[in-house]
């Protein structure tokens, strides 16, 4: 072999090793909930459910993934406005399906808000105020891991608001929705639908998991208990707020791996795209200067490598 063969032969190489490493982020997460999984084996039995095959899931996964790409380039290029909206049960897999959109994309144009409890001042502004300054601008696209229908759900169910407060809330989400349609947001809502048992082996597999614990909160543990509560809550959001500007979509989310695939496949669909023009990028030859001397840095400055 030539030296310009060995040296292509080691570019290859390279060039093999960085894509199996852009990959590894969706994999490691994978090992993550087959050893959620692995924990429960001896602890109780998992619904039964049809599961898709990981070899299609990881090919359909990254061909979606690409398209994401080819959509955030055609959003920044046209300038367009992506609102979507993630609602569902706690464990229902928003945050799942959330990274798995987010993962590729350039983060100054594709941003996940996901609010905490409103302040005390926040509880006197109009509903909707807290949540407009996070709307997208021309060439942004917004997740919302939960949004101002925490009114309709958790805030309804607990007792955090009147019935008054919620029946308000149904009067003005349609307007409030059209003004955003109108101003020329494209709104997306998806409610991820799981089962009564499926829940429950999300959150014992969270209740045996250290590293999963934090996901489960008090609030989580009173909504498990409250589940026809929120049967009853998301059945009349669902009826009050489905409006042709702003419809709906529902997500069977039991399996996890479905829904992310459905759920992207869906979202991709909405939103006609196309290649967005690239400049063509050269690489310029680097400066280098005969006076310039790399300083080493001290040995005490290093990070140990122990692995």
């Amino acid at each position: 072999m030539s030296s310009s063969d060995s040296i292509k032969s080691f570019e290859m190489d390279r060039i093999r090793q960085e894509i199996a490493d852009s990959f590894d982020e969706e994999l490691e997460m994978e090992i993550d909930e087959n050893r959620l999984e692995s924990i429960l084996d001896d602890l109780m039995d998992h619904p039964e459910k049809e599961q898709i095959d990981r070899r299609i899931y990881f090919r359909e996964l990254f061909r979606l993934q690409h398209e994401l790409v080819r959509l955030q380039d055609w959003v920044k290029h046209k300038g367009l406005k992506v609102l979507v909206i993630f609602e569902g049960r706690d464990s229902a897999g928003k945050g799942g399906v959330i990274k798995r959109i987010t993962q590729r994309l350039n983060p100054r144009i594709c941003r996940v808000v996901a609010l905490p409890a409103p302040t005390e001042r926040e509880k006197t502004q109009w509903y909707f105020q807290r949540y407009v300054p996070h709307l997208p601008a021309a060439g942004e696209i917004v997740l919302f891991d939960r949004s101002w229908y925490n009114r309709a759900g958790v805030e309804r169910v607990m007792n955090f608001c009147t019935e008054d407060d919620v029946e308000e809330f149904f009067r003005s989400v349609p307007e409030f929705e059209r003004m955003l349609t109108r101003s020329g947001i494209i709104l997306l809502k998806y409610w991820f639908s799981i089962t009564d048992d499926e829940q429950q082996f999300r959150f014992q597999m969270r209740i045996h998991d250290p590293l999963k614990q934090w996901k489960l909160s008090p609030m989580d543990v009173e909504a498990r208990r409250r589940w026809e509560d929120y049967t009853r809550a998301k059945e009349a959001m669902l009826e009050r707020t489905h409006i042709e500007e702003a419809p709906w979509w529902v997500v069977e989310a039991v399996d996890k791996k479905k829904a992310r695939l459905n759920c992207i496949e869906h979202l991709l669909a909405q939103i006609p795209y196309e290649d967005a023009p690239k400049d063509e990028v050269i690489l310029p030859e680097r400066v280098r200067n005969a006076d310039y001397t790399r300083q080493p840095v001290p040995s005490e400055m290093h990070v140990p490598e122990k692995f």
